[in-house]
């Protein structure tokens, strides 16, 4: 069997470029410090909340309106027994049209219901 990576899917009322760019703008929705360029493909940027969560991604696709998929190169979550559990894993934002609305598919690829994180991480990717 598989195992079932986190997935969530909402529904926002902008367009698919809209909603690209909103993702894209991290310091906007993503509550702690971040550091570096988040809006274009190859950036690496870095995440961290107090000395709580530290993570670091590289953009490695981006499709303008469509997807974007950012690689964990590092990471240090201080919550858990293995810190670095978010090492090689995959954030994705896919994107289409749903009527005259647009629905965003959000996957955290690596963050299954087997790894510590999953309850905490999963409720803070959903909150």
């Amino acid at each position: 069997m598989k195992p079932q990576n986190y997935s969530t899917t909402f529904i926002v009322d902008e367009t698919p470029e809209e909603a690209f760019a909103a993702i894209n703008n991290v310091r906007d929705w993503w509550s702690g410090n971040i550091e570096g360029s988040t809006n274009k493909l190859g950036d690496e940027w870095t995440y961290r909340y107090k000395d709580i969560h530290y993570s670091k991604q590289k953009i490695t696709e981006f499709i303008p309106g469509k997807k974007v998929v950012w690689l964990v190169l590092d990471s240090y979550l201080n919550f858990i027994e293995d810190k670095t559990e978010w090492n090689g894993t995959k954030i994705t934002f896919e994107i289409g049209k749903k009527g005259d609305k647009t629905e965003v598919r959000f996957d955290h690829l690596g963050l299954t219901p087997e790894v510590e994180c999953y309850d905490a991480c999963s409720n803070a990717w959903g909150g």
